[in-house]
């Protein structure tokens, strides 16, 4: 399939709506926490088990990304938002059929499965096409786009709330709530299929500034290659860490919250849990642009030392005076969040840094089986830990202070590792131009 190609005097502007149009739709993953409670009611699921879906479409993200990073360059941005699309949309629509039935198996498939491939596929659909838009503002582009993803929950989590509260939280209600999300984000994603575009070779922009040779300039690095450097498994760490500890609370943001001030005089209520989840949602959505568009300014290493120490802290906050207080322990869950969009629209800009952007888009794929492994790690580490607490007899704050301890070492593992990334030593570079490389199969 032969991308479409911008014609003269269009704006390299409408790229990061069109990509929008994607991102926001597949971040409904991070709504997930809304739906936990009302399935594990009307089907009878633990923790752990209602987490099954969003752990599967995590992983099936990743894998996606990294087996389809090589098609997306090949087939272009439009072949990939239309695949993401299809997915996506079909995903909802078997988890609906899941929740008439009262087939739990078929909403893991439906939603974990078939729907984490849209998520995988849409996510990395754009990237490579805003790197060759924006070669001056690398970090602010991909930013733009992937805050998208983060603010997907924003738009879903009081929707989905809103709609499970008029249809129902029984199985019924779960359906139709399923079945209105698949249609309504279908017609929206493909908005961003007929929008999106990718620049002509010879494409120019603002005082003549050629896009393509400034993109292409640097060294460049095949994806096949940059699996075979230190540079690539340091920033993999690096991704996963990050994940890890964001993606733990962010799957469990509603209960967690609630379990927290379980005990005291003023409870969290189902809609305040819900609004928790929307404020980390615009957290991970404002970080997403904020520290990216910064990381052109003080640098990608810099950018991730922040992420990741601070994020310590933060965590380390929580766990000691979380549950005295609720605007800490929203501030600090509002931090991690940030650091956590951060963290995922930072690193296109980091490998394009390192590796340049000829395959980035392949190679962003591959790193991002990191973020699958994260999907395993942090909801299992949470979730595990909280009903193995819970067992013992333990309730509230309780339930979550060896999960905490445990984010917070994989954060300063991270940090290690962002501490050993130098530049890509250059007998991994490229030996002939990108264009005629570009031909070949990566």
């Amino acid at each position: 399939m032969t991308p479409p190609v911008a014609p003269p005097g269009w704006s390299r502007w409408l790229v990061p709506p069109a990509a929008l149009s994607v991102h926001l739709s597949i971040g409904q993953a991070y709504a997930w926490s809304v739906f936990k409670p009302p399935l594990e009611e009307a089907l009878q699921l633990s923790g752990t088990q209602s987490a099954l879906p969003f752990q599967l479409a995590i992983v099936m993200l990743g894998l996606s990304a990294a087996f389809g990073g090589t098609l997306v360059e090949r087939n272009g941005p439009r072949w990939a938002m239309t695949v993401a699309l299809c997915c996506f949309s079909a995903g909802f629509l078997l988890s609906a059929l899941g929740a008439w039935s009262e087939q739990y198996w078929l909403i893991v498939l439906g939603y974990g499965g078939v729907g984490g491939v849209g998520l995988g596929i849409g996510y990395i659909s754009p990237v490579s096409t805003l790197l060759k838009w924006f070669p001056d503002r690398p970090g602010t582009a991909t930013g733009i786009a992937i805050m998208g993803f983060g603010g997907g929950a924003l738009i879903a989590s009081p929707w989905s709330a809103q709609m499970l509260e008029s249809y129902g939280s029984g199985p019924g209600g779960i359906a139709a709530a399923f079945l209105t999300h698949g249609l309504v984000y279908a017609v929206f994603m493909a908005l961003g299929v007929l929008l999106v575009r990718v620049p002509a070779p010879d494409r120019t922009e603002g005082a003549g500034a050629s896009v393509a040779p400034a993109a292409t300039s640097g060294p460049q690095v095949s994806a096949r290659q940059a699996l075979r450097t230190p540079q690539f498994w340091c920033l993999w760490i690096v991704l996963c860490m990050n994940v890890t500890a964001g993606i733990g609370i962010l799957e469990k943001a509603a209960p967690m919250i609630t379990d927290f001030f379980a005990d005291t005089s003023t409870p969290v209520s189902a809609a305040a849990s819900a609004g928790f989840v929307a404020l980390l949602s615009a957290a991970n959505m404002v970080g997403r642009i904020g520290w990216s568009a910064t990381s052109d300014l003080v640098g990608r290493k810099n950018i991730y030392r922040v992420y990741l120490g601070v994020g310590a802290l933060m965590y380390l906050a929580i766990a000691q005076l979380g549950d005295s207080s609720k605007p800490l322990f929203v501030l600090c869950a509002l931090v991690i969040l940030s650091f956590y969009g951060g963290g995922f629209a930072t690193v296109p800009a980091y490998l394009k840094d390192l590796f340049g952007t000829y395959q980035v888009g392949a190679i962003h794929g591959r790193l991002l089986t990191a973020w699958s492994t994260a999907g395993i790690l942090g909801p299992l580490i949470v979730n595990w830990v909280a009903d193995s607490q819970e067992s013992a007899g333990k309730s509230g704050p309780g339930l979550y202070g060896l999960s905490l301890t445990i984010m917070i070492a994989l954060l300063l593992v991270g940090f290690v590792a962002n501490e050993l990334v130098r530049p890509v030593h250059e007998r991994h570079h490229l030996r002939k131009e990108p264009d005629v490389q570009q031909r070949q199969s990566v």
